[in-house]
């Protein structure tokens, strides 16, 4: 008894000095150079059981439109859980069933801690309902989800352990409704911002490798790349990238060839390809790098993600066998050249192979005002070759920050856009925060023949016992059917740019300002109408890199 008082005094002083921390009035990390802290850092303890108390409220569908988000992170009976957070959804999806759909994110059992484990949820029934049993390890500091599937439909879960930044791999053979560890505790090496794809073309000489790239300066080890060329169960020691990219990820064309893309924190962003990487004799290199200009500069620490990013950099290929097979596609959530405020959408194309790109085309269609956020910028590209993007939007706000999901489209390779189109009522980023001033740093799309799937987190559920609501998960359907017929505005045509390395482009400062007022939404409820051996290790000698500050 008196070792649970002593903890419960323990746990309330140091949210005490959080709070004090948080409400100092310091302006965020910015963009412009290494950063000073890593974006995941070691926290609370997990609190014991007793500490909080679990209510519940009915799950919240939020219909906007035709389009309707319904909530992942729900209870046993499928109740909203009241006090917790979840924020940083990765999505997967079957690509032999597309009713069999998972889900990853930061779970945080109460807001009043950031100790966040890793959490997850399934559907059987294309996302009308969704079965949350737990997280992957009870009491396990996690974070940084990101999820994928191989070509049979096997689900994979790289998942960052916080006190280590080591990741690790689980896999999931049942549709995401259990999950196993694949490689050994904290064995796939990994560092803060990890990413990782699987080789899904059947002719490739990698098919079925693992790819993972992480940012550098806060790993586990060391390097920023690894393979493992046994579907996650073994990883080869870490690599160097060239020009440390970081903030990014990475796809596999249909020829095996494998292509990153990151940025420097800044306004520099490059587009990676490794011919070899497919092949296991051989330790991968990178022999190309193409600088990109992606209009703008990524931004850590903005108005409506005050902890957080912007957006990370996306970078996806086309795999249709059509006109714009290998195509490779880039978007990024930028603050424009010349603006001290705002974000937009930005895509890139290259049709060489990344060879060249395409003068940086603005995606998001609104009229230009730097005081809107168009934020998590991300894509996903169809069997067909279908451009999907989405993205959370403050166009609509008087405030420049109440947000909605907005979604786009291109059948041409990039070369026009579909018309915007918003797909969810309106929410504030700005509460729910888990003792961490943010809602994540990404969201994420798998997209198929008609449509794709998305993962966000909004805060349509109100908490009444905190006064405000709070941060959840949420899966939504778009598709082109659901929006106007397209008017087209074209992107530039693809023009050289240079190979060499660039250097870092500062930007400005932004403080945080917490003031939104978001749009009730309606609940409702649904009927369910369901549409080899590892490659050795060598030893590269570890590249020398400035030492992190103490985590707290």
């Amino acid at each position: 008894m008196k070792s649970s008082v002593i903890f419960s005094l323990l746990l309330l002083i140091c949210v005490s000095l959080i709070s004090a921390v948080s409400s100092s009035g310091q302006p965020p990390l910015r963009v412009g150079g290494r950063m000073t802290e890593p974006l995941e850092k070691y926290g609370m303890p997990p609190a014991p059981l007793g500490t909080y108390r679990l209510d519940t409220s009915p799950r919240m569908i939020s219909p906007y439109g035709i389009f309707v988000s319904y909530q992942v992170n729900v209870d046993a009976s499928g109740n909203n859980i009241v006090g917790d957070a979840a924020n940083e959804p990765s999505i997967a999806v079957d690509p032999t069933n597309g009713n069999k759909v998972t889900i990853g994110w930061r779970q945080f059992n109460t807001y009043t801690s950031n100790f966040r484990q890793a959490g997850y949820g399934y559907t059987t029934d294309g996302g009308l309902h969704w079965t949350f049993p737990g997280v992957l390890q009870n009491n396990v500091f996690r974070s940084d989800p990101v999820l994928d599937s191989d070509d049979t439909g096997n689900f994979f879960y790289l998942s960052l352990l916080v006190d280590t930044f080591c990741g690790d791999v689980w896999r999931s053979t049942n549709g995401g409704q259990s999950w196993t560890l694949r490689s050994p505790q904290g064995g796939a090496y990994s560092g803060d911002k990890e990413w990782f794809t699987v080789d899904k073309t059947p002719s490739s000489m990698g098919h079925g490798f693992q790819y993972q790239f992480w940012t550098g300066f806060f790993a586990c080890d060391f390097g920023e790349f690894s393979r493992s060329t046994d579907g996650g169960a073994t990883w080869q020691s870490p690599i160097n990238i060239p020009n440390d990219p970081n903030w990014g990820t990475l796809d596999v064309a249909s020829n095996g060839y494998l292509f990153i893309g990151g940025n420097d924190e800044g306004s520099s962003f490059w587009c990676i390809r490794s011919t070899n990487a497919q092949n296991p004799a051989v330790t991968p290199t990178f022999d190309q790098v193409t600088t990109v200009n992606m209009g703008g500069s990524v931004v850590f620490g903005s108005t409506v993600n005050p902890d957080g990013l912007a957006g990370q950099t996306f970078l996806a290929v086309d795999r249709s066998g059509g006109p714009t097979n290998n195509n490779i596609y880039m978007v990024t959530s930028v603050q424009p050249f010349g603006a001290n405020n705002g974000t937009d959408v930005m895509f890139v194309r290259s049709t060489d192979g990344g060879v060249t790109f395409s003068a940086p085309h603005r995606i998001n269609d609104d009229p230009i005002n730097h005081n809107k956020w168009h934020y998590f910028g991300t894509i996903g590209v169809a069997p067909n070759g279908r451009i999907d993007s989405v993205w959370l939007d403050t166009r609509n706000a008087a405030n420049n920050t109440d947000s909605q999901l907005f979604y786009s489209y291109s059948t041409d390779g990039g070369v026009t856009w579909a018309p915007n189109v918003a797909v969810s009522s309106s929410f504030t980023p700005l509460e729910g925060w888990p003792q961490q001033n943010k809602i994540g740093d990404y969201i994420t799309v798998v997209s198929d023949n008609t449509g794709g799937d998305v993962a966000y987190s909004a805060t349509f559920n109100f908490n009444p016992n905190r006064g405000q609501h709070e941060q959840d998960v949420y899966f939504v359907r778009v598709s082109p059917t659901g929006g106007p017929t397209p008017t087209p505005t074209a992107t530039a045509t693809p023009t050289a740019t240079a190979t060499p390395t660039a250097t870092a482009t500062a930007t400005a400062t932004a403080t945080g300002t917490a003031t939104a007022t978001p749009t009730a939404t309606s609940t409702a409820t649904a009927t369910a109408t369901p549409r080899p051996t590892p490659s050795p290790r060598s030893q590269p000698a570890p590249r020398p890199r400035p030492t992190p500050l103490p985590r707290p």
